[in-house]
């Protein structure tokens, strides 16, 4: 564990904790790659004495990437579905942010270390944009950013049975379901202090140098 991992760890836990006032805290990251998947057969619906079944065969009608960023204080999501997860698709995103935020906040963007998020088009973008201020989580510790759980859900309730005949399918299912999930929004409750997580982190790593010797 570096000193590196420990600022960024108390810093992201900070604003969960202590979220600045006059601004949004958002956690946000690229689901990317999601496939269009068009079953080779109707999948049977569950009945008594016999669960659902599904088809492993399926046609692949290309992908889309959507792009997510959870508003920690009321869950709500603000989301966009991109052809890939370039700089220019990150820079459009981050448009797309300040486009929907009132003007009168400050925006802090939790977010991984992927070199996208650091080009330098969005560098330049970032320094003409000052109410936007960038906390990176550190490498290995998506746990960290909300969002991943809000893409879990987006799996297991919306795409890892969905049946989409094409590219325009999926990306209008994932639309609904933002927009479902936004009309009745709730946050996720975080309780866990930095440090409390470091000294689980420390005790673990004793664990496994004792294990090792």
């Amino acid at each position: 564990m570096t000193p590196q991992f420990e600022q960024k760890l108390i810093d992201v836990v900070g604003l969960y904790l202590n979220p600045p006032e006059q601004a949004i805290v958002l956690c946000m990251d690229e689901k990317s790659s999601i496939q269009a998947l068009d079953r080779t057969q109707a999948s049977l619906p569950m009945r008594p004495g016999r669960a659902g079944t599904m088809t492993h065969d399926y046609k692949r009608h290309g992908t889309t990437t959507l792009f997510a960023a959870l508003d920690v204080l009321t869950g709500k999501v603000i989301g966009q579905c991109l052809p890939k997860h370039r700089h220019t698709e990150f820079l459009k995103f981050l448009k797309t942010i300040d486009s929907e935020v009132p003007t009168g906040l400050e925006v802090h963007l939790i977010l991984d270390n992927y070199s996208t998020h650091k080009h330098a088009e969005v560098t330049k973008w970032l320094r003409n944009h000052p109410r936007f201020h960038l906390h990176f989580t550190a490498t290995s510790a998506s746990w960290l950013n909300q969002v991943e759980r809000w893409f879990r859900e987006l799996t297991d309730k919306n795409l890892r049975r969905g049946v989409f005949n094409s590219v325009d399918d999926l990306i209008s299912s994932i639309e609904d379901y933002l927009q479902a999930h936004n009309e009745d929004p709730t946050p996720y409750t975080w309780t866990a202090t930095a440090e409390s997580i470091l000294g689980k982190t420390r005790r673990a790593r004793a664990k496994l140098t004792e294990m090792a010797s």
